[in-house]
C-alpha cells in the first residue's frame, strides 16, 4: 500500500488526538435527572399538626393531597388558625352547636374557583387533622357536620409509621 499524503495526515491526526470523556451523554443524562428530581420533588406535601395536637400513629400509603384542614385539639376546633368551637359542644345534638364549623366549611366551599368536574371533585375534600385523645363520638359529629356542607370525601390525618415486613 502507497503512503499518501492523506494517509500520512490521517495517522498524525489519530496521534495527537487525546483520549477523552465524551461528555455530551453525561449532560443528557444529568438534565433528565435533575428535571426528573424538580418535578417530583413537589409531590410529597407534608402537613405540620399545631403542638396542642398529637395525632394517633397508622400505616398510611396514601400519600396527602392538598385539601381543607379541620384541626381538632382536646379544647377546640379550628380552621386555618381560626378557632370555631370548643370540641366537646360537637357532642351536643340538641343545640346546633356545629353552625359556626359548617358555616365557615360553606364559605371555602363557596369561595373555590374552577368550573370543571375535576376540580369540583377536589373540591369536595377534607382532612380532619384530630388529637388522638379525642373521642370518636366528636369526630363522627364533625364528619357529619362535613358531609352535611357537602365534602363528601373525608381523610383522618396520621403519623406514618414504617411497614413491618
Amino acid at each position: 500500500m502507497k503512503n499518501t499524503r492523506r494517509i500520512k495526515r490521517m495517522d498524525r491526526a489519530r496521534r495527537n488526538k487525546a483520549p477523552g470523556l465524551n461528555l455530551t451523554s453525561l449532560m443528557d443524562v444529568f438534565t433528565i435527572l435533575v428535571l426528573y428530581l424538580l418535578v417530583n420533588q413537589s409531590s410529597v406535601q407534608v402537613v405540620e399538626p399545631p403542638k396542642d395536637v398529637i395525632l394517633p400513629d397508622s400505616v398510611a400509603e396514601a400519600k396527602p393531597r392538598q385539601t381543607v384542614v379541620v384541626m381538632v385539639s382536646p379544647e377546640i376546633v379550628s380552621i386555618d388558625g381560626e378557632p370555631l368551637m370548643n370540641t366537646m359542644d360537637a357532642l351536643d345534638k340538641d343545640a346546633n352547636l356545629t353552625a359556626p364549623l359548617t358555616d365557615k366549611l360553606t364559605s371555602i366551599k363557596e369561595s373555590a374557583l374552577g368550573l370543571n368536574a375535576e376540580s369540583e371533585a377536589k373540591n369536595n375534600e377534607v382532612t380532619i387533622m384530630a388529637h388522638q385523645k379525642v373521642p370518636f363520638n366528636v369526630l363522627k359529629a364533625l364528619m357529619s357536620a362535613c358531609t352535611n356542607v357537602g365534602y363528601t370525601k373525608i381523610s383522618l390525618a396520621v403519623n406514618q409509621k414504617a411497614t413491618q415486613s
